[in-house]
């Protein structure tokens, strides 16, 4: 079965920016909204120039005269200038991300929040988003998430990394290079134990998309010796909930001591075990005879 719509709608926008959301995999999964501002718009600016004027071609907007800038973090010097004169000017600025949502993983950041410092317009238009994808087709908790980014890439520091995220209350996501895949998970099942369950998630709305769910311990030994390819996703599910006695919790309290400020000890111990961090202050006034 066929299915058109008609031509996008140009619309006259008022001066300002707009953030675009485009697809992270599946061509149709831009919004009808997207490319009616894709087709209106006085100046398009995006991460990758050459992906826009693919989606473009292939939904049948024409760019005609009108620029279309490239803005990554390598130019953000000249282009962010440039941008902001031409809203200044009274244009109307669409922004595209290379796939997905801007601001998520993308340079767009910096854009928007020159625009906002300016008192300019800035709208979205949402849409594709690979972080909330991989946390629909999961099956772990959505009530609260956090999106944490790319891990750092040196071993010691990734694990650094991990060790913070261990006692989070939230569904946590990553992003990850399908070469480091398996040292990050090798890392997870180190720092966060092997009955975590997390799922990994595979060139997501493409036509190898795999998504894979299991214990962290299962998951690292799935992806052993794989030669991984595509956008990779990683959730892990929120640390379980620490029942502790009050033995634990001193010895805790002492550990924590004996390297952090009385404060950030009675924060970190509290947070650890759902304690009231006033009573953990407290705690570690008479632990430490203050």
């Amino acid at each position: 079965m066929t299915i058109s719509r008609a031509a996008p709608e140009k619309q006259r926008l008022a001066a300002g920016l707009y953030f675009l959301a485009t697809p992270i995999g599946a061509a149709r999964d831009i919004t009808l909204r997207a490319l009616d501002i894709l087709a209106s718009a006085d100046v398009l600016a995006a991460e990758d120039t050459r992906t826009l004027r693919h989606l473009m071609e292939i939904h049948g907007v024409a760019l005609g005269d009108r620029p279309l800038v490239a803005y990554h973090e390598h130019n953000n010097d000249v282009a962010l200038p440039r941008l902001m004169r031409a809203i200044a000017e009274g244009k109307s600025v669409a922004y595209a991300s290379e796939a997905g949502t801007p601001l998520i993983s993308d340079p767009g950041f910096q854009l928007g929040r020159a625009a906002i410092a300016e008192g300019h317009l800035v709208l979205s238009a949402p849409g594709a988003s690979a972080v909330l994808c991989a946390l629909t087709v999961s099956g772990l908790p959505s009530d609260r998430f956090m999106f944490a980014g790319f891990p750092p890439t040196a071993k010691a520091a990734r694990q650094s990394f991990v060790r913070d995220l261990a006692q989070t209350q939230a569904t946590v996501i990553l992003y990850e290079s399908p070469k480091r895949v398996k040292g990050l998970l090798d890392d997870l099942v180190q720092e966060l134990g092997e009955g975590r369950n997390a799922v990994v998630c595979r060139e997501l709305t493409k036509r190898f998309e795999e998504v894979s769910r299991g214990s962290l311990a299962e998951l690292a030994a799935a992806f052993d010796g794989r030669d991984v390819k595509g956008e990779i996703v990683v959730l892990i599910d929120r640390a379980p909930e620490q029942v502790a006695d009050a033995a634990t919790v001193e010895q805790a309290l002492d550990q924590a001591l004996t390297h952090m400020t009385m404060k950030d000890a009675a924060a970190a111990v509290a947070q650890a075990y759902g304690l009231p961090r006033r009573d953990m202050y407290q705690l570690a006034l008479k632990r430490t005879g203050g």
